[in-house]
């Protein structure tokens, strides 16, 4: 077996993290020749293909690409440490990271804060995923996901957690609605997609004590209830912290309600990722971001 080149090392987690040898030849500021012709010396020198193209043209480790990810992540890692202790600064946050969560937290506290991120770290490159889906971080669907309530039990030790939030909610009825007006709306929820979920379970029950259980609407998304009471279609749960100040909305009380539902908002990474200084920033960030909106744990 030949003796592997630590240097190209750095082309393997170029593609890894850009999906193409364009990407990483971009990352990497040389050409795509040179990547080609690296990342095949690397796969000669450990005798096993490194990346598959999958649909879509994109490169994606291969079952030995995984490990040898793994294995470079560590050396950069070490690198970044030594050129910390040296230089007396600390490693260079540079890189990409992908991050997922729900849309809105997505729309509403990271993308206002992501001026931020960018200003200190102008060498990150973010993928900011929008999704109600659970992305997995043990087969690199994304680097970071924050996520809304504790994680299932079958996350287990593959994952790091850690409560970093709390998105606590009231009743909103339209600001121009007088409180008589306000009483007589509607209560605006969740469908039966979303019945699961604290918010959605509250306003069943409102709706069916208020109203004998009639829904006018119903939608599958957090923002299209926040965009309905806005637009004086009736009233509903609203996160506190996102629609505060905003004179579209005014906050209603009855101390006949049960109590008011509250999520809190997890961290996941993997374990693998946390000594990355890339990873340390943008976790840093998004607790600055929730601290800023006043959602922090």
């Amino acid at each position: 077996m030949q003796a592997i080149n630590w240097n190209d090392l750095r082309y393997i987690l170029a593609i890894a993290r850009g999906n193409s040898l364009a990407a990483a030849a971009r990352l990497l500021g040389v050409d795509e020749t040179t990547v080609s012709r690296r990342l095949s010396a690397v796969e000669k020198a450990l005798e096993a293909r490194l990346f598959v193209r999958a649909p879509g043209g994109r490169l994606l480790p291969s079952e030995a690409g995984e490990v040898a990810m793994g294995f470079a992540e560590q050396v950069e890692q070490d690198v970044n440490r030594l050129h910390g202790a040296v230089a007396g600064k600390d490693a260079a946050a540079i890189g990409k990271v992908r991050l997922t969560s729900v849309p809105i937290l997505v729309n509403s506290v990271l993308l206002p804060a992501m001026g931020l991120l960018q200003e200190k770290h102008r060498g990150l490159q973010i993928e900011l995923v929008a999704d109600m889906r659970y992305l997995s971080l043990t087969k690199r669907e994304t680097d970071i996901a924050l996520r809304l309530g504790r994680p299932r039990s079958d996350v287990g030790a593959a994952v790091l957690t850690r409560k970093v939030g709390l998105l606590a909610y009231a009743v909103y009825a339209p600001a121009a609605a007088s409180a008589r007006e306000a009483a007589a709306l509607p209560w605006i929820t969740y469908d039966e997609s979303m019945a699961q979920i604290p918010q959605a379970k509250w306003l069943m029950q409102m709706s069916a004590r208020d109203h004998d259980g009639r829904v006018p609407l119903a939608v599958n998304d957090p923002e299209s209830i926040v965009a309905a009471v806005r637009a004086g279609l009736g009233k509903s749960l609203l996160p506190i912290a996102l629609v505060k100040g905003d004179p579209a909305f005014r906050r209603l009380k009855d101390k006949d309600w049960p109590a008011l539902p509250e999520r809190e908002i997890w961290l996941l990474i993997h374990p693998d990722q946390r000594p990355l200084a890339r990873i340390g920033a943008v976790i840093d960030w998004i607790e600055t971001a929730l601290e800023q909106r006043g959602m922090a744990a």
